[in-house]
């Protein structure tokens, strides 16, 4: 009897200590794996251009456009680049001029309708079926608000930047527009217009493509300029008098 109740006492003692061991690997793993960061909290750390937190499809509308722009439907995108091309190879290397070219083109397809209809008498074929053609009210309803839009919300940030509020936006706009005029320079509008269309049909999908191999020079160029501007607001901008609408800033 001895012997069993020896036994008996070692197996509980066994069976307790088992307990207490695996509740301390558990909450050991479970401290663990609490002080490791999760993969959520890791990838929200990662810095993207712009600071933007959706992919580049849907920064670009997620429509149509973006899928232009992105190369999704290749012909489509390929489509649109040549027709661009040809358009700037037409007015600015042949330097063509709109009006002529409208001209052209109406003559020739007057020319070639107007012949094909008589021509059908001759050879007993019936006439050609010219299609009636009318633009649609709601397109081009859609367009103009979507254009009044984009105007208006252009007003309000030159608004905005004109009042004084914002030096930092102000500093870059009037850069962007100092920069936009040497290049106005340099080319004509249809020139610009046209690299400016070739750029976005490849540097955003370029972008998509090696976003991960970009976005940590483009963190390095932010961390540079902001470096750089504090140096020049330290030296230059808290050196200059504001006046009245600087101290009702500091108060």
């Amino acid at each position: 009897m001895a012997e069993h109740e020896e036994k008996h006492e070692e197996s509980l003692m066994e069976k307790i200590t088992e307990k207490i061991h695996g509740h301390d690997s558990s909450s050991s793993s479970s401290d663990s794996e609490d002080d490791k960061p999760s993969e959520s909290s890791i990838k929200a750390k990662v810095f993207r251009l712009f600071g933007r937190e959706r992919p580049v499809h849907h920064v670009f509308g997620g429509g149509k456009p973006a899928d232009i722009l992105l190369w999704r439907n290749k012909k489509i995108s390929a489509g649109a680049l040549g027709v661009a091309t040809v358009i700037w190879v037409l007015f600015e290397l042949l330097e063509y001029h709109l009006l002529t070219l409208v001209c052209h083109l109406l003559i020739l397809a007057l020319a070639i309708l107007f012949l094909w209809s008589n021509a059908t008498t001759f050879i007993n074929k019936s006439p050609p079926r010219i299609p009636e053609v009318q633009i649609p009210k709601e397109p081009v309803v859609e367009f103009a608000q979507a254009l009044s839009f984009e105007i208006n919300w252009a007003f309000s940030v030159l608004r905005d930047i004109a009042s004084g509020r914002d030096l930092k936006k102000f500093l870059s706009v009037i850069a962007g527009l100092w920069v936009l005029s040497i290049v106005g320079s340099w080319c004509n509008f249809l020139t610009l217009f046209y690299i400016v269309f070739v750029l976005l049909h490849t540097v955003p999908v370029l972008y998509e493509k090696y976003e991960d191999k970009v976005d940590p020079f483009a963190e390095k160029a932010m961390h540079e300029i902001k470096k750089q501007y504090a140096v020049f607001d330290a030296k230059v901008l808290n050196k200059i008098p504001w006046g009245p609408l600087k101290e009702k800033k500091k108060d």
